[in-house]
């Protein structure tokens, strides 16, 4: 299930990249305009409305009740129903599921049932175009994190699944899809403002800091940013070293 849970204002507002970067993914479906669209994850309908203006008719799903408010008031004029990836259902197939930064919130043990959940509610011939993490995504954030972590005998939960497409592309076959593209690539990712990476990691990063008093975790992250600003910090703009994995693949 997701691993997250989302404060949309802030994200609307400091973390506009992740619709942004997404745009790029619409181009990875090839069905005709006016085929059935749904944006899997659609947050607050940024992409959901990309992917209208180009003639899809298109439904947003998203399990964050916060994010659909924002959406349904910011695009009146689009559908969007409350879902969560593994469990959604449909009441007519889909021609095509398309996904931006959210299959990397799904718990591992969770991925085969996600994919073949998708796969049902695609029609034959139907699509899934996705990015999310790959491989590495983060890693210096997330590496130099844990080891703040371990300094203070705490235990740095890695909760994001970040796969190699080896990794990956066996569960979509076995899901009941057909791999016509595949790619993995650095995305160097920059930040909004001198905190830039502090609030990523604020954003990004919270079910390992659940529960730990918050003068410890602001610790945490003042260590961690202060150890990795020779490494990600240029040009007064903090950079995150994003990772990605993108698919298109067709139901058999």
């Amino acid at each position: 299930m997701p691993n997250i849970h989302w404060d949309a204002a802030d994200y609307k507002e400091n973390f506009s990249f992740v619709p942004t970067y997404g745009e790029a993914v619409i181009s990875l479906i090839t069905k005709p305009t006016g085929s059935r669209v749904i944006d899997l994850g659609c947050g607050n309908g940024s992409l959901t409305a990309h992917i209208a203006e180009k003639g899809y008719a298109v439904t947003g799903i998203d399990d964050s009740e916060e994010m659909l408010r924002l959406a349904k008031k910011e695009h009146p004029n689009l559908s969007f129903i409350r879902g969560n990836a593994v469990t959604f259902r449909l009441d007519e197939k889909a021609d095509v599921v398309f996904s931006n930064a959210v299959f990397h919130w799904i718990d591992e043990k969770d991925q085969p049932e996600m994919l073949s959940n998708i796969c049902h509610n695609l029609k034959p011939g139907g699509e899934l175009v996705c990015e999310f993490g790959g491989y590495g995504c983060a890693e210096a954030v997330h590496g130099t994190l844990e080891h703040c972590f371990s300094e203070r005998g705490l235990k740095y939960r890695r909760v994001f699944y970040f796969p190699t497409i080896g990794r990956y592309a066996p569960m979509l076959e076995k899901a009941g899809f057909k791999i016509e593209y595949a790619a993995l690539f650095d995305r160097p990712t920059p930040q909004n403002g001198a905190d830039g990476l502090a609030n990523w990691i604020r954003m990004f990063v919270r079910k390992p800091f659940e529960e730990m008093e918050k003068a410890i975790k602001e610790e945490i992250i003042s260590d961690a940013v202060s150890r990795l600003r020779d490494r990600l910090y240029q040009n007064g703009c903090w950079t995150v070293d994003y990772v990605r994995i993108q698919f298109r693949a067709v139901k058999q």
